[in-house]
């Protein structure tokens, strides 16, 4: 018996202490964040990630082997077409030069002797005094030495053409971005062309190569506006235009990108190559319009204040028959009331169950449209009011929005101060198991 009376004297101080709690809480008014309305500019970007590149590169090899007798060029150097940068040793080209002309030489002289010895042997044969045989035996050393000469001759172009690759030259006006081989250093051309050079083109005009998620490139087309930063200067902003879209997908890690030019005007040739630039596309902009910080969108009171306000709103409106609203309020007013009856929580934040991805963006209610939303707000006597509104293209923090009570300057809430929102978690019953249950916490938060 005395076990009973201790087991029910510690469950009714347990009740008093959560009822004072309770009223304790009720009594506190509710400490709000606010945020105003602005105007001005808004732009819709895609972010993404590429690197700086020169629009020409040319990689400058070798058609011969041997060694490197001079470097005349390093790196950064400004080239113009036909300009000498470089000369391979000579001495063995200009010996096979040599032997080609010599043997050139030779075959003539066998060829003058062939057509003498044709020209008599043919004059016999038109007097009966030589065989056949022995006329077309001449005739054929007379052919077989012409086309000797015309090898030694082709023999002798290689030679020389040779002897000219000894003198490597630019083939486009540009810097040296790269520089592979020494003066000494022995170069093979034997399989392919060895790179000695890497030239840059006019770094006046560069491009970035940006890699774009799958789900971002159907936003992307040609002649899009870009601003860029690098790391060398994170407080600049450097601006381009798309060039092109490449068909070809990268897949890498089952992550599918695709890569889009964009050219960029480099006049101070601040810009380097290889250069990481953080890019972002600008898809769509504003321009002075209304707009708010997104939390104010994503923001909702606790769920039986926050049915009952849009119920009395809906009912207002239902009674003045929504003279001069805008389009669609009272359904609007409707479906956020449905949606917060049937326990749905505010988009983009935690305790967000079952709202279309569009809806979340913007915060609206589930059951509005993903281009609807609700700003919450207290009036002149200081109680909470709501007032619904479209919303636009956003930047990721503030979203365009239109709607007949909103207004430049007027503070909605955005979510409720730390204190208060310590204060609530403080007055959680202790007999009450810690999970989260019921419907979402007030704040949006």
């Amino acid at each position: 018996m005395r076990r009973i009376i201790v087991i029910v004297l510690v469950l009714a101080v347990a009740a008093v202490g959560f009822w004072k709690f309770r009223d304790s809480r009720a009594a506190e008014p509710t400490s709000y964040r606010l945020v105003e309305i602005t105007k001005g500019n808004l732009a819709s970007v895609v972010a993404a990630t590429g690197n700086l590149q020169p629009v020409t590169t040319v990689q400058v090899g070798t058609q011969v082997s041997g060694i490197v007798e001079q470097v005349l060029v390093d790196f950064n150097s400004h080239v113009t077409a036909g300009q000498v940068i470089a000369r391979i040793d000579k001495t063995l080209l200009i010996s096979a030069v040599s032997s080609s002309r010599a043997q050139l030489e030779r075959i003539e002289a066998e060829q003058r002797h062939a057509e003498a010895e044709y020209q008599r042997l043919s004059e016999l044969h038109d007097q009966k005094m030589i065989s056949d045989s022995e006329f077309n035996t001449a005739q054929y050393n007379r052919d077989a030495a012409r086309a000797g000469v015309k090898s030694a001759k082709v023999d002798l172009e290689r030679a020389e053409r040779n002897l000219g690759y000894a003198t490597i030259t630019s083939p486009i006006d540009g810097i040296v971005v790269q520089r592979s081989i020494d003066p000494g250093q022995t170069v093979q051309a034997s399989f392919s062309a060895p790179q000695l050079f890497q030239i840059a083109g006019d770094l006046a005009a560069m491009q970035i190569l940006v890699s774009v998620d799958e789900s971002d490139i159907g936003q992307i087309k040609v002649g899009l506006p870009v601003k860029f930063t690098v790391q060398a200067y994170p407080d600049d902003s450097f601006a381009g235009t798309v060039r092109q879209v490449r068909l070809q997908s990268v897949t890498q890690e089952n992550v599918v990108t695709y890569i889009a030019v964009v050219d960029v005007p480099n006049a101070d040739q601040r810009l380097l190559p290889g250069m990481t630039a953080s890019v972002e596309f600008i898809v769509d902009q504003v321009q002075d319009v209304l707009q708010v910080a997104n939390a104010a969108l994503r923001y909702r009171p606790d769920q039986e204040t926050m049915t009952a306000i849009i119920e009395r709103k809906r009912a207002a409106m239902q009674a003045q028959g929504a003279p001069g609203g805008a389009p669609g309020d009272t359904s609007r007013a409707r479906g956020a009331a449905a949606g917060s009856s049937g326990g749905q929580a505010p988009g983009g934040m935690g305790g967000m169950g079952g709202m279309p991805g569009g809806a979340a963006a913007h915060g609206a209610p589930g059951g509005m449209p993903a281009n609807r939303g609700t700003l919450w707000f207290t009036d002149a006597n200081g109680k909470l009011d709501v007032m619904f509104v479209r919303t636009g293209i956003t930047d990721g923090t503030n979203t365009e929005i239109r709607g007949r009570e909103a207004a430049e300057g007027l503070k909605v809430i955005a979510g409720v101060t730390t204190a208060a929102a310590a204060t609530t978690a403080a007055t959680s019953s202790p007999f009450q198991q810690q999970r989260q249950s019921g419907p979402p916490r007030p704040g949006g938060f």
